[in-house]
């Protein structure tokens, strides 16, 4: 049990500091995808696709927010969606980083060629008139200079609890990775990348403005992401771990593969983080083959589709419907190929 809670200290804590580094980069940037945008279609794939694939929910909400204000064109939309596997990305990068890497340059290449498809044969202007009034902007990073030069040393003497807080919680995290008792117990690529993020994280920490860190890290990272990628997590670990060792969970999903799939298919409609955690884990675990994971990770989008659900919910469906055709196509394909 307890090597079960501390995997899961490990992934959550590898997230935080991914996400942390995240947040940093898209604020520093912000504005940079609008500029980068043109009327160039294939552009437009490439670009949403590339934001969709970013791990996490900025760049599926950043997406959204551009279709909103028609900078790009629902099969643009269509490319992010599939291409992103939100919170979830962290996670495959933690526990099997060079099969990770490998499926999301798949479901980035599948995401471009199902936006162009989604244009040239789906019209979507149903939607477009739905949204076409939308004056405000889904996820907008407020304006910030996060590196105040000659005001750091008196930000750091006037620490707010969030600040200590977070700080207290990157250095607890590295001194467990560095003694070995979360994590590898060995010194590989994987510690090593771990304790560079958590340092790069404490640096964001020690010198990013209170408005950074209160509304970005905060109120968005810490309260919003941690305590369910924590749960979410740490349930789906111990619930995979009782039932490998009460049931013969493995010898009944390799009897019944396409029903596993289906099952996948079907879970991956939900608009949340978490419930794809249960494929992930299974496949880390060597239990389902690598193509319900990759249909899995086509249907679901993390929580990266919930604005748009509350802007068009014909909108939502008809996206799903378009990841369902595409992650069934594919894991079938991959159960036939066996692969």
């Amino acid at each position: 049990m307890a090597h079960v809670f501390f995997h899961g200290v490990m992934i959550t804590g590898f997230v935080f500091t991914m996400m942390l580094l995240i947040e940093y980069i898209n604020v520093q940037t912000e504005g940079l995808w609008h500029k980068s945008l043109s009327q160039k279609k294939w552009l437009q794939y490439i670009i949403a696709a590339a934001l969709g694939a970013t791990p996490g929910c900025l760049g599926a909400f950043t997406v959204v927010a551009l279709f909103s204000h028609r900078v790009i064109s629902f099969g643009a939309l269509v490319a992010a969606m599939i291409a992103t596997s939100g919170d979830e990305s962290f996670i495959m990068l933690a526990m099997f980083p060079g099969k990770a890497i490998m499926l999301f340059a798949i479901i980035f290449g599948i995401g471009i060629a199902a936006g162009f498809l989604t244009d040239k044969f789906i019209s979507a202007q149903f939607i477009i008139d739905k949204i076409k009034h939308n004056k405000l902007p889904l996820h907008k990073e407020d304006a910030c200079i996060c590196f105040p030069k000659g005001q750091i040393i008196s930000q750091l003497k006037k620490s707010s609890m969030e600040r200590v807080l977070l700080i207290g919680m990157l250095v607890l995290f590295l001194l467990g990775i560095i003694t070995g008792n979360v994590g590898p117990e060995k010194w590989n690529w994987v510690r090593v990348t771990i304790v560079i993020s958590s340092l790069l994280s404490l640096f964001i920490v020690l010198t990013v403005p209170q408005h950074f860190l209160q509304h970005h890290l905060w109120e968005h990272i810490v309260k919003k992401h941690i305590p369910k990628i924590f749960l979410w997590t740490f349930g789906t670990l111990l619930v995979v771990h009782l039932l490998m060792h009460y049931i013969n969970l493995e010898a009944w999903i390799q009897s019944n593969l396409l029903i596993t799939l289906m099952i996948a298919v079907l879970i991956g409609i939900i608009p949340e983080s978490g419930p794809h955690l249960i494929f992930v884990t299974l496949f880390f675990q060597g239990t389902i083959p690598f193509s319900i994971l990759l249909a899995s990770s086509i249907v679901q989008d993390g929580h990266g589709m919930l604005p748009l659900l509350a802007e068009s919910k014909r909108g939502f469906l008809l996206i799903k419907f378009i990841n369902i055709v595409i992650g069934l196509g594919v894991g079938l394909l991959g159960y036939f190929l066996a692969f």
